[in-house]
Formats: structure tokens, C-alpha cells, sequence
């Protein structure tokens, strides 16, 4: 469990950030990609995609993100959420720090650009900057609108709680596994983590691809909760209302996709198999309920707003 204690001071310096921070998110997606048990070419609607799986197209990004949710903290420039701007950032930051950090990762057989990395060479700076870049435009650049999209989205899903009851309450619905009880916000983790935020604040960021929420914590500045986005999980019911239109099958796979997921990861949530999954969103994405984005092998679904709307029980959507 992650604790979060907050003093009065902290809950007047509550913050959103503007948008998703473009280089965290595109180290997340290497990440779910790579915990996907999908394979196969690059296929991301590019003119001329690049060949290789992702091991090659990631480059020494996927050796910086691990399954167990470890992600260096210098990919994560909390104030600086464009993306050129943020990847020059990086390149400049102590080759210790970023050295320190590596240090962290239990990495097998690494490549020369980790161990570059990893000794504080200027040249392993370069490799990274250079991935970041490569693997942003191929990958999350035509899909960049989108995930903008769904968490200016969540932000006024945020604002609306804000509005009609405090902070309270928009603390209390930031997920529904989260709990608020005042003053601390627990968060369920595989490990045990008391934070004090001692004055200065909590940063949210809204992550895409985030499946779960990622803590930074800075001693001179707010800290940093990056956490997923809202995927309307408070209609919990909606599988069964919507049972005889779409079929109980297809309509517990549309309630999946409140979080995204790849179809690999929808297979297992619904408890089908992956021909099934793979035909259910077929049907839904051309109905126009979700969205289909490649990124690698890999495809990850998500809802549209036609879906959400029809989760939510919205007659407009029928």
C-alpha cells in the first residue's frame, strides 16, 4: 500500500499538469508492449514503417523500463511536457545521476548503449536521446492527438468533481481502488510506501498508458503521482443493461476497455480466447464503439466517445 499524507499547505497546492508528459509516456508504452505477449513487425500506419520487433525499434528505452514497474525518474521531466523540449532536457542532465539510476536496473545482458549509459558516457546520453526521438515519431506520434484528447478528457471529469464537491471528493475518485481518508490517500501497491508530503504539494500527471500510478518524489518540490487516466469506471453495471443489444460476450469486452488494453490483455480480463477477443473489438471498432492504434506487433484498444457514452448508459449513443 502507498500512503500519501497531506497537510493543509499540500491541499492548497494541489496541481494538474496540463496534458500527458510525452517522453514518461513514451517509456510506458515501450513497457505495456513489452509485458504484452504479442509479437510480429511494426505496422504503425507510417507510410513506410520501419522493420524489426521491439527490441530493435525501442532501442536501449526498453532496457530502462521493466515489468515491475521500475522506471528511472530521469524520464520524467514533470515540468516540461513538450516533447522536444523534455528530450533536450534529458541530454543534459549529470551523467551521474542518470549513471546512479541505471545502477538500479538488474538488466541481463545489457547493450552497449546501458552500459554507456550506465558508466556516464556522453555517448550513451546521445544513444538514449536519439531512441527517444526515433521511437516517439514512428510510434506515438500519429497517435499523440488522441491520447491528448482522452486526457483533456479525464481533466474535465476532474474539474466537474472539483466543481460540484471539492477536494474531498475529486480526491476520493481519482480510481476506484484509491481511498481517501483524510488526510491520507492510499493507493494499493505491491509494496509499502508512507510518504509525508510535508508542504509542497502533489503533482497529477494523466498517464495513457500508465496501468497503474507512478510516485516521484522530489525533496525541494511537490511530488509527482502520474496516474492513469479515467476510463469511466464508475458505470460498473453496464455489461449486463447492455447484454441483449450487443450480446453478453461482447458487451463484457466493450466494459473491459474502460482501461485500455492490448488484445492479448482483453483476452485475459474477459476470460476468452485471443481469436475471440480479436473478433469481438473487430465488430465494436467498426460500429465505431473503440479504437484500434498499432504500435509494433502489438495493437492497443480503447474506447471512443460514442463507447464511453454507451457504457454510461447515454441514450444519445444508441
Amino acid at each position: 500500500m502507498l500512503r500519501l499524507t497531506f497537510t493543509e499547505a499540500d491541499l492548497r497546492r494541489i496541481t494538474f499538469a496540463p496534458e500527458p508528459n510525452a517522453v514518461f509516456e513514451t517509456a510506458l508504452s515501450v513497457r505495456l508492449l513489452s509485458s504484452a505477449r504479442g509479437g510480429g513487425r511494426w505496422r504503425p500506419g507510417a507510410r513506410r514503417p520501419p522493420r524489426g520487433d521491439l527490441p530493435a525499434r525501442s532501442g536501449v528505452i526498453k532496457e530502462l523500463v521493466s515489468a515491475d514497474g521500475f522506471v528511472p525518474d530521469f524520464l520524467l521531466q514533470p515540468d516540461c511536457h513538450d516533447f522536444a523540449a523534455a528530450v533536450e532536457r534529458i541530454g543534459q542532465i549529470p551523467a551521474d545521476r542518470i549513471a546512479a539510476e541505471v545502477g538500479l536496473l538488474s538488466a541481463r545482458d545489457p547493450s552497449r548503449g546501458l552500459r554507456e549509459l550506465a558508466a556516464g558516457s556522453d555517448a550513451g546520453r546521445r544513444t538514449l536521446t536519439t531512441d527517444l526521438r526515433a521511437y516517439f515519431a514512428s510510434s506515438l506520434a500519429p497517435m499523440w492527438p488522441a491520447v491528448r484528447a482522452a486526457a483533456a478528457a479525464d481533466r474535465s471529469v476532474r474539474l466537474e468533481t472539483l466543481l460540484r464537491g471539492g477536494l474531498d471528493a475529486m480526491l476520493a475518485t481519482l480510481s476506484v481502488t484509491w481511498r481517501w481518508d483524510p488526510p491520507v490517500l492510499h493507493i494499493p501497491s505491491a509494496h509499502t510506501y508512507d510518504v509525508r508530503l510535508c508542504g509542497r504539494g502533489l503533482l497529477l500527471i494523466p498517464s495513457y498508458f500508465a496501468p497503474s500510478p507512478v510516485l516521484t518524489y522530489r525533496p525541494d518540490d511537490s511530488t509527482v503521482l502520474v496516474y492513469p487516466i479515467c476510463r469511466g469506471e464508475e458505470s460498473s453495471g453496464s455489461a449486463d443493461a447492455l447484454g441483449p443489444l450487443l450480446g453478453r460476450t461482447r458487451a463484457a469486452v466493450l466494459a473491459a476497455l474502460r482501461v485500455p488494453a492490448t488484445t492479448t490483455a482483453l483476452a485475459e480480463r474477459v476470460g476468452i480466447s485471443l481469436p475471440s477477443a480479436s473478433q469481438h473489438a473487430t465488430v465494436l471498432r467498426n460500429a465505431g464503439l473503440i479504437r484500434t492504434s498499432r504500435i509494433g506487433g502489438a495493437v492497443l484498444h480503447t474506447l471512443t466517445p460514442s463507447g464511453e457514452s454507451l457504457l454510461r448508459g447515454d441514450p444519445a449513443a444508441r
